[in-house]
């Protein structure tokens, strides 16, 4: 699955797969419960493809963060986003050892973790396979 099509909607649980556009905006089902939702202009939605994590020396994409997660878990799920901070950042610099502490903070960490988890049950984490396949449809 790419994450060209996975949203995060401010104000909104979860993550969303886009599905359609439409006129006023577009329709996107949530990976949580499946239900659709029709996404407005107004709606601060985020494309996961989009997002990086801040390190002393760079950006990271997300799509990196993933694949460290999933080779330390063995492409099991990861620690819970419920955890405490200690924990979440003790495990945060395990798989990302040269992340900003100033500048990503455990509200970060929790929604990366979330997120990682929530694909991971959905087995949309094969971000390998998808980018093959989509390079040679083109």
């Amino acid at each position: 699955m790419s994450l060209e099509k996975i949203l995060a909607i401010s104000g909104k649980p979860g993550l969303y797969e886009l599905k359609a556009q439409t006129r006023a905006g577009f329709l996107a089902e949530s990976l949580i419960d499946g239900k659709k939702l029709s996404v407005g202009m107004r709606h601060n939605v985020s494309v996961l493809n989009e997002i990086a994590i801040y390190t002393y020396a760079e950006e990271v994409p997300l799509r990196e963060i993933f694949k460290n997660i999933k080779e330390k878990e063995n492409g099991g799920e990861a620690i819970s986003h419920k955890a405490s901070k200690n924990e979440l950042e003790r495990y945060f610099s395990e798989i990302l050892p040269e992340y900003d502490e100033d500048r990503v903070y455990a509200s970060d960490m929790k929604k990366v973790i979330q997120w990682y988890n929530l694909l991971h049950k959905r087995g949309m984490l094969d971000f390998d396979a998808t980018a093959t396949a989509e390079a040679e449809e083109e």
